[in-house]
This record gives structure tokens, sequence and C-alpha cells, in this order.
């Protein structure tokens, strides 16, 4: 899961400050590496690095960053690495120059870098899907041989990439001179809204993960791109769509929902703090049905993605709600670290209880999910060594058993604490007097409650069910060795002396 933005001004010069902001509103959906490219006069400027927005850019680098249009993007690795060369933006000159930002995880990576080889003559320089996509395209506009180009040829280009790609994706490019485009995979299944800003100073025009990047600096919401839709801005303002698709199917990730996405945000006109209001409105009408002879004095949610269900749980149960978890805000999300050892260290150090609100109390911990369950354990054993007299667990999302292949680091069904237990099993593993879990059914239905005419989300980590309908055995398992803890330990340790090396500012 990573973060894009791509803002085209025509007027303006100050691009880059805009897409910083923009990105510092996304962190939340990538924190290993963030990048910027703008275009001024012809020429392309790049910065990007390892770490944080704030860590990867400085004053002297803004300066820099020239131009009345740009690119950025916050990076979330899932495959394996966390190598400063995979950062994005990439970058291709030929044809015209294109440099390009993707979010998403490709399904037939492999062999898309074997017929860029052996057919489109193009070279890979990383184990980036992200570059592959970037060349599928490239290649596709070389094609067409033309000096010149307009957005009829961008859109040629999108369509035959749908015909070749398969996963997930929204992209964004940039063409010197030209413009700014974006896609969306046929089924929708990552993210991508566009909208506009005029000022007396001209309009200026973005294209995002979320809509709280556009809200949040001012910018109106347009819409959300369509499945296998493509847009084109080009340098004086205008906008071109074309459906670029011949066969979609909206079904966006529900996970964005649980999870990922900023409660402020509103993804393909789905309210995620509304979803989030409701699966606390459907968990606690579960509890009723299944604890109904349990007393719960106190609902503490695990911070901060399961505030918003858990104070509408704890209003519906009519149980006193309490923040008894403080967070560290400067310890990155636990659930995208490299590594178990590294996880559990990260859990201690992000969280404290406050004792008041746990001592001689039956307590109701709710999180947004369950994944690996490794903050889960170390939570509810915080709970006890605060004296908590019992410890409930809730979970806002069902049990997550299988792999998600579509650009969330869930790779290895081993890892999850799910995976062959049943709740009971689950319950004792995290060391919790009770466990219950969301519903998938409940769950589809808060979500789509904003919006009853998607009819279909990947709900691939609950249920193992493929939208794209190419993932088998052979893949997940090539997925795993990919992106298996082992495998990020021993690539990080490899390629730590490499960081330094490449590092030349």
């Amino acid at each position: 899961m990573c973060g894009i933005v791509g803002i085209l001004s025509t007027t303006k010069k100050d691009t880059a400050l805009y897409i910083y902001d923009a990105l510092t509103i996304l962190q939340h959906r990538g924190q290993d590496a963030a990048g910027i490219v703008t275009s001024h006069k012809g020429r392309f400027y790049m910065r990007k690095s390892n770490g944080l927005v704030r860590n990867a850019f400085r004053a002297k680098h803004m300066e820099g960053l020239l131009g009345d249009m740009g690119i950025g993007h916050v990076r979330y690795p899932t495959a394996g690495s966390s190598s400063g060369a995979e950062a994005q933006p990439f970058y291709v000159n030929s044809p015209y120059g294109i440099a390009f930002a993707h979010n998403g995880n490709l399904t037939n990576t492999e062999e898309l870098a074997q017929e860029l080889f052996e057919q489109d003559l193009r070279h890979i320089n990383t184990n980036s899907d992200s570059e592959i996509l970037l060349n599928v395209f490239a290649g596709e506009l070389a094609k067409l041989e033309k000096q010149r180009i307009n957005e009829k040829d961008i859109f040629t280009s999108i369509t035959q990439v749908h015909k070749r790609v398969r996963g997930a994706y929204a992209a964004i490019g940039m063409i010197p001179g030209y413009g700014v485009f974006g896609f969306r995979d046929p089924n929708g299944i990552r993210p991508l809204i566009l909208g506009k800003r005029t000022t007396n100073g001209g309009t200026k025009y973005m294209l995002a993960s979320e809509s709280v990047a556009l809200t949040a600096l001012g910018y109106e919401v347009t819409r959300d791109i369509a499945p296998g839709e493509g847009v084109v801005i080009d340098r004086k303002g205008n906008i071109f769509t074309q459906q670029c698709s011949d066969s979609t199917k909206y079904s966006p990730c529900i996970f964005e929902f649980v999870y990922f996405a900023r409660p402020d945000s509103v993804i393909d006109n789905i309210s995620v703090y509304k979803s989030r209001l409701r699966m606390g409105e459907k968990l606690a009408k579960k509890i009723q049905q299944e604890w109904g002879n349990e007393k719960i004095d106190v609902v503490i949610p695990i911070p901060d993605t399961s505030r918003v269900s858990a104070l509408q749980l704890a209003q519906k149960l009519g149980v006193k709600y309490s923040e008894g978890l403080i967070k560290n805000r400067y310890i990155a999300r636990t659930f995208i670290m490299p590594g178990q050892k590294q996880r559990k260290k990260s859990v201690r150090q992000k969280l404290s209880a406050i004792e008041l609100e746990f001592k001689g109390r039956n307590v109701l911990l709710v999180d947004d999910s369950i994944v690996r369950g490794t903050t889960s354990q170390q939570i509810v054993q915080m709970a006890r060594d605060a004296g908590a007299a019992k410890v409930f667990f809730a979970s806002a999302a069902p049990a997550v058993r299988y792999p998600n292949v579509y650009g969330i680091d869930m790779a290895s069904n081993k890892e999850f604490i799910a995976h062959n237990k049943t709740t009971d099993e689950v319950c004792t593993a995290i060391g919790a007097d009770k466990l219950i879990y969301q519903d998938l059914e409940d769950l589809i239905w808060c979500v789509q409650q904003g919006n009853p005419t998607i009819t279909t989300f990947d709900c691939s980590c609950f249920n193992g069910k493929y939208i794209t309908g190419d993932v088998d055995k052979n893949y997940l398992q090539s997925i795993e060795d990919l992106r298996s803890d082992a495998t990020k330990q021993k690539n990080n340790t490899n390629e730590s002396s490499e960081l330094i090396c490449n590092d030349v500012e």
C-alpha cells in the first residue's frame, strides 16, 4: 500500500510545496520512503529518499524542485525490501521522458518482465513491479511512433496496459511539456481521486490516493476515477477522461476501510468514518447476542484506527468508553515493521496503559483487525499488568486467514495468528478471556451502505477469493517467498551497506 499524488498548476510554480503537504497527509499509507518529481521547461527535477516525508526533504531540496506540475509518492514496501533504489517516482527517458508513481501490486510481474526484455527491448533496473508497469506504458506509447502526442495517444496506451497487466494498480504519470495523467485498474482495487482548486492566481488540479489529501489543502473533490478509466490533464488545464477497459468490475479493497485509509477520507463515495461507525454497531449487536451474560465495565480502543468503531460500540452497549492506551506518535505503524522481533519491541515502545482505567475492571479491547497477533498479544498482557480483572478482545474485521496479493503486506498465511486456528484457539494464543470477530457479511454491509451501487469488494484476506482470478497456489508460494519476514530481514541486512554507498548528498 502506498500513497500517490500528482498536481498540475495553470500558472503557479510552487507545485512541489503542495505535493510535499499532500504526501505528509498521506504519510499513513507509507513510511518507508518518499519522493517528488517536478517538471520545468521540459526538464525533470527529482528528490527521493528513504524515511518519512519530513526527513526526506529539506529546504534546499524543495528550492530545487522547480515547475508547475509534479508527482509524489510515499512507499510502503511489499516485496521484501526497503532498498532506496526502489523509492518512487520512477523515470524513463524514452519516449518523451515519463515520471511515474504507482500504488498496488501486479500479479503477472514475471511474465511482464520477460515480455519487456524479449519483445519491448526495455531494461528493468529494480525488483519493483512499479518500474515494470511504467515500462509497459512507455513501451506502448513508443509503439505509436509520434513526435507529438495528445490525450488520445495516452488513452490508447492505457488501454493496452489494461490488456497486458493484471493485478491492482492506481498510477499517476507526468510527461514534461505536456501534462499529468492517471489511471486505475479495471477492478478499481486501489483508489484514485480527482479534484481542483481555483484561486485568483489560477487553477490547480490534483490526483491523489485519498480525498483527505485534496480537502485538507483546499481542493474541491471532483470525483473518483472509475475502474479502468484514464484521465489526462494538459498544461492548459484541460481535463480529458476515457474508459480504457472493456471489462470492468467495481471491486475496491475492503481493507482500505478497515485499516489503511484515514477516517476523514471518502473513497468511491463511501465515507471511511461512517463505515467504521457501522462496524462498531454491528459488532455491538453480535456481542449482545453472543456475550449477553458477560459484564463489561469499559471499552478501550487500540489507537488509532479502531477509535471510531470502539466509540460507537461502547455507545450501543451502554458501556463506558475510555482512552486507556496512550500512543507514542513517533513510532511507525507496527503492521509494516520488517520482522516479528522488531514488531514486538515496537509495540511496547508504541503504547502504554493508564492503570486507573484497567485496575479491577472487565475490559473490552477493540482493534480494527488481528493479522499477526503480535500487537494483540502484548496489549492483552499490558491490560493484565495494569490490573484488569478480565480482558476481552473484539476485532472490527473478520479473521485474516489468507494472503493479500494486491499491495498489502499480508504475504504468508503462516504468519497469520488465525491460520488453521479456531476463534477459541486465537483467543488462547493472544491471552484474552474472550475473543469476538466481525462477520464478513456484516463488514461488507457496513461499507456497502455508503455506496449501494458497488456490489463487490475485494475481501481476499478474509475469504481467499481473489478478484483478478489469476491467483493460484504457485503464485501464493512465490509471493510468500518474496515477502516473508525472513526474506525481509535478509534483504535489509544485505542492503544496509548499499544504501550508505548510494547516499551521495
